[in-house]
């Protein structure tokens, strides 16, 4: 994806995720594996396996959301319940990867602001982002949308020869913020 003209993404529409999107959310998640530390992950799910992704969060009336610029997925963004227990229903995890082409030119702004208020619309109260690396970029962005620093976890990652941290942040969804703040 080279060769984007940086005026059109800011006005990048973005939409639901359909299982049609695999293959450019396959690869944008693949490169960021690669090249990265935001995931942990030495290999990628397949395109079939992130078909299948797209398919269950929708279903599960949760949004997983695509940008594009010029008919291409240039980035998504997803939540998923924040742990599989009752009692975190109202919590979300997200996740959000734009493709390289794409990066710093704000669609990880837009993409993260739409899916702030997709969860909240789906009955969502609190947002957490995991950051794996501690990703300075991926801090500003989520720091940006209003996410506060929730923890570290040190040295709980290894790759690329690197121990890594991980950041936890969190956004209140309900707007009422923390009393014990």
């Amino acid at each position: 994806m080279t060769g984007l003209p940086t005026t059109s993404l800011p006005d990048a529409p973005i939409r639901p995720a359909q299982p049609s999107d695999a293959g450019a959310v396959c690869a944008i998640y693949d490169y960021h594996v690669a090249h990265g530390t935001a995931s942990f992950d030495s290999a990628g799910p397949s395109v079939a396996e992130w078909a299948v992704k797209i398919a269950e969060v929708s279903a599960r009336g949760w949004p997983f959301l695509v940008a594009e610029a010029e008919d291409a997925v240039i980035g998504y963004a997803y939540v998923t319940q924040f742990r599989p227990r009752a009692a975190y229903a109202r919590t979300c995890e997200n996740s959000i990867y734009i493709a390289e082409s794409a990066r710093g030119q704000g669609i990880g702004t837009k993409l993260l602001r739409a899916l702030i208020d997709a969860a909240r619309a789906s009955g969502f109260e609190q947002m957490i982002a995991v950051i794996g690396g501690g990703e300075p970029a991926s801090v500003a962005l989520h720091g940006k949308c209003g996410f506060v620093h929730a923890g570290r976890l040190r040295n709980v990652g290894l790759k690329f020869g690197r121990r890594l941290d991980t950041v936890y942040m969190q956004c209140d969804l309900t707007g009422e913020g923390w009393d014990n703040a």
